[in-house]
Formats: C-alpha cells, sequence, structure tokens
C-alpha cells in the first residue's frame, strides 16, 4: 500500500505543511488570549468574549489542524523510503510532535479553567508557556530540514 502512496506524496507534504503552520498559529495565540483573559474581570462582558474566542480557536481551528497534521504525517511516514527509519532524527521530531500535542492538551485544560471562572495561574504563566510551542516548533523544523542524526 505503501507504494500506492508516491504520486501523492507533494500533496501530502503540501496539506502537511498548511495543517502545522494552521495549528502552530493557534499554538501561539491562545496562550496570547490567555495572557488577556488574565487582565479582565472573571464574569464581565470581556471576559466573556475571551471564553467565546477561546472556545472557537481551540474547537474549530486548532483541533482539526493537529488531526490533519497527524494523518497527512502519517501518510508521508507510509511512503516507503521517504524515512530512513534508522536515523534518530525522525524519533526527536515525533517526541516534539507529541509534547505539542500535550501542550494543546493542558491548553484545553487552561481554556475549561477560564471558562468555568476557575483561573489561578498569573499572567506570566501564561507568558511564559507560549513560549514553548516556539522552542517544539524550532527543533522540528531542524529536524526534518536538518536531519542532524
Amino acid at each position: 500500500m505503501g507504494s500506492a502512496l508516491i504520486p501523492f506524496m507533494l500533496w501530502f507534504k503540501a496539506f502537511h505543511i498548511m495543517s502545522f503552520i494552521a495549528w502552530m498559529a493557534g499554538l501561539f495565540y491562545l496562550p496570547r488570549l490567555f495572557v488577556y483573559h488574565c487582565q479582565v474581570v472573571a464574569g464581565s462582558p470581556e471576559s466573556a468574549r475571551f471564553k467565546v474566542m477561546e472556545y472557537k480557536l481551540l474547537r474549530f481551528i486548532m483541533a482539526p489542524a493537529m488531526i490533519s497534521t497527524f494523518v497527512f504525517g502519517g501518510l508521508l511516514a507510509a511512503i516507503p523510503g521517504l524515512i530512513d527509519w534508522h536515523s534518530g532524527w525522525w524519533l526527536v521530531k515525533l517526541a516534539c510532535v507529541l509534547a505539542m500535542a500535550g501542550f494543546q492538551g493542558a491548553c484545553g485544560r487552561w481554556r475549561r479553567d477560564f471558562a468555568h471562572d476557575r483561573n489561578t495561574r498569573p499572567e506570566r504563566f501564561y507568558r511564559m508557556a507560549n513560549e514553548v510551542p516556539t522552542v517544539l516548533m524550532m527543533v522540528i523544523v531542524i529536524m526534518v530540514v536538518v536531519r542532524p542524526f
């Protein structure tokens, strides 16, 4: 079956990259929304607006983008010869992608805390959390492009 995917490789790669970009945009923006959400009074109209924005971003952009990133990445991985399975770069990339999915899961928990007016974390926490996807993205890109090992 893997060889039947070869004619579609460039399409899979294009959709994988587009999905990853959309996913990253959400992972960059959601923690920033949390920073701004910390600055408003719980129960206020501004807080309600942030709750809607956070929910829609996570549910309608980030979740589909993450799923399609995994689907198209999996299809690429199924193409024979595309990955040297004895190299270590793909394991590091996979670990970072799984960490990114875990970070999205954490964002989902934080969003639920805001949705129920139970957030106890300070604005600074979300400012620091906002850097996590950046570092993971940098490692992923280096692993895919440079393949250092």
